[in-house]
């Protein structure tokens, strides 16, 4: 058999490899948001088993969150210093490490120090998948891949807290059980790309923090900050003003990603047309529009239609971000979109802190303010795509 019969066999042992680097890869996308937020549902469980009460157990969200977003600013630089396929795997097995401690932690102590772990692994995986999977892929189809990784990243998170409290139903460390097995087999199984730790160049920071990519992440932080981030707002308005109960203002919630599951490959199908600003103006623009639909409308069913919608206008400007920045020629693309994740969730983090204090003032006020920072200041910071040299 000739060389390029082998190469085009799809049944060859290559080709199957490569499919499932690629499952693996779009899996990863999956595992990170899963792992953080499995505990939400199963917060007074966690609490009865480890002698706390739940507002103690809730704090396992920030021990996850608070090092995945600080180390991913640096994870993608060093990440690509280091080998991404080296780095990916043994983050990985960290997180099978921090998984299984989560699963026999007798104390809270011990349960948070497991999931700072877990966060610190995660931020190694996430940015890294993504760098991956554009080096994978040609420029002409990137924004369908980023939108399918989008989807699983939106599957994740819609999943989390169903699976989590199925379960608890028999015990909630069954969780962390099941994630310490799939992050082990998707550390065995790799990544698409064999790269070499090291380079000519080695990756540098600064590249990284070069002013386009900021802007790119300002733009990030708004799209996540002012759109997936305002749950909490819509879980107030939910409670003080329709006095709903929490199975039902969880159900509304999750109208939110189930959107970008549904939403996020026809996007980025579509991003590889009008291109990533184009895409990132109008999730913002649309965003602004839905937000404060939200948070004006007075009857339920408005209000669950306008965050349905929102999450699709999110998947626009999540997958476009994600875009422009993986499909720049920039030096250090792994750093670049490692910075970008960082700023995403740090808008998430910052929202709550700096939102609360204006609902408790004005309601109305606390989603036009989001509304209108989505409206006016991304189309001033999203940078335009650079014309081609001819």
């Amino acid at each position: 058999m000739s060389k390029n019969t082998t190469n085009g066999n799809a049944n060859h042992p290559r080709s199957i490899r490569l499919r499932l680097q690629l499952i693996a890869l779009y899996a990863g996308g999956f595992l990170g948001p899963f792992g953080g937020g499995v505990v939400v549902s199963t917060l007074p469980e966690i609490g009865d088993d480890l002698g706390v009460g739940p507002s103690a157990a809730a704090s396992s969200l920030t021990a996850y969150l608070l090092p995945f977003a600080a180390l991913m600013l640096v994870s993608g630089t060093l990440g690509s210093r280091w080998g991404k396929v080296r780095t990916v795997r043994i983050a990985y097995g960290v997180y099978v490490i921090a998984s299984v401690a989560c699963f026999l932690a007798p104390t809270l102590e011990i349960f948070l120090a497991a999931r700072v772990l877990q966060g610190s692994a995660n931020a190694f995986t996430t940015p890294l998948l993504l760098a991956s999977l554009a080096a994978a892929t040609p420029q002409a189809r990137l924004g369908r891949a980023l939108g399918a990784f989008g989807a699983f990243q939106a599957a994740g998170q819609s999943s989390a807290p169903l699976i989590g409290g199925l379960a608890a139903e028999f015990d909630w460390r069954l969780a962390f059980l099941i994630i310490a097995v799939v992050a082990g087999l998707l550390g065995a199984i790799g990544l698409p790309t064999a790269d070499k730790a090291t380079a000519t160049t080695p990756a540098r920071l600064r590249d990284a923090l070069r002013p386009e990519v900021l802007r790119i992440g300002i733009a990030a932080l708004l799209g996540w900050g002012a759109l997936g981030g305002l749950s909490f707002l819509i879980a107030f308005r939910f409670e003080d003003e329709f006095a709903l109960t929490p199975t039902v203002r969880g159900l509304l919630l999750t109208l939110f990603g189930l959107a970008g599951i549904l939403c996020a490959r026809p996007i980025g199908i579509l991003i590889d047309r009008i291109g990533a600003r184009s895409s990132v103006l109008i999730g913002a623009i649309g965003g602004s529009i839905l937000v404060t639909i939200v948070g004006l409308a007075t009857v339920i069913p408005a209000i669950a239609i306008a965050w349905f919608v929102a999450g699709i206008a999110s998947q626009f400007v999540l997958v476009g971000v994600n875009a422009a920045v993986l499909g720049s020629q920039g030096p250090n693309r792994g750093g670049a979109v490692s910075v970008v994740q960082a700023m995403r969730f740090g808008g998430a983090a910052l929202a709550p802190i700096a939102l609360t204090p204006v609902y408790d003032v004005s309601p109305v006020a606390s989603f036009l303010i989001p509304a209108a920072l989505l409206a006016l200041v991304t189309p001033l910071v999203m940078p335009k795509p650079r014309s081609k040299a001819k």
